[in-house]
């Protein structure tokens, strides 16, 4: 037989997927009537299919997502927050990313503006859109690091080169003149490139007071906001909701 000796190429070859399912199909008695032509199609199906699966599980950890189980399908549009179904459907669908448009996510503590940021964010990585997850508070600690030690240049690139950057917690301290600079130089290295998704606990039209310089500020969130969609929650926090439901209500 040669199953084995198959076997053992596939494998070399890092077929994984093409391996898996021969060896399945091998034991299968209704597959024994293919042709070989159904028989390849059903063994490159299948390292298709386990091919994609290892690119998003790549874009996932890459991503670093503070909600890694934040799944798109379990939403939830009942509680009453503000969060419009149709809209958010919308952006499930990852039109706004490829068209370098931003999003914004407003909405007092605990109403679920991360959560819903990763699970927009699983739904980009299944589409093949790169994604990197950061708290602002410690990415500018990062970048700070960053500039001392020269592992600036890779940060960099890494924010700006990605295809959607979340930037959750914005505000609500001030921000220093190292800090706007490096949020000038990101934003303005993404503006028309990439797609930024940023949550906030304060309502957009304060954030100009964060920002701090006139000048940093009307330049940062002119390329910020401009072109951005808008969710724009409110409610009380759904922490509340009993825990060990493994649901968005807990995990907000």
């Amino acid at each position: 037989m040669l199953d084995h000796p198959t076997l053992d190429q596939l494998k070399t070859l890092r077929l994984d997927g093409m391996a898996e399912a021969f060896a399945e199909m091998q034991k299968q008695d209704g597959t024994a009537g293919l042709s070989h032509a159904e028989w390849l199609g059903l063994l490159i199906d299948r390292e298709t299919a386990s091919r994609e699966t290892r690119r998003f599980e790549s874009r996932m950890r890459t991503a670093k997502l503070r909600h890694v189980g934040a799944s798109p399908e379990d939403v939830d549009y009942k509680s009453r927050r503000g969060l419009d179904k149709a809209m958010f459907q919308q952006m499930l669908t990852g039109r706004w990313i490829k068209d370098k448009r931003n999003l914004m996510i407003t909405g007092p503590c605990g109403v679920g503006k991360t959560w819903l940021a990763c699970a927009l964010a699983q739904a980009a990585c299944r589409d093949g859109i790169t994604v990197l997850y950061k708290r602002m508070p410690r990415l500018f600690d990062e970048l700070e690091l960053a500039h001392g030690d020269g592992r600036f240049p890779r940060l960099f690139k890494a924010l700006t080169k990605t295809q959607l950057l979340i930037l959750d917690d914005w505000g609500p301290d001030r921000l220093n003149a190292s800090q706007r600079r490096d949020l000038m130089e990101i934003v303005e290295d993404r503006y028309e490139v990439g797609s930024t998704l940023i949550t906030s606990q304060l309502p957009i039209d304060t954030w100009h007071d964060v920002i701090g310089e006139p000048t940093f500020a009307d330049a940062i969130l002119d390329r910020l906001v401009h072109n951005a969609y808008r969710v724009e929650l409110d409610g009380q926090s759904m922490r509340k909701t009993k825990l060990g439901t493994g649901d968005e209500s807990i995990q907000s």
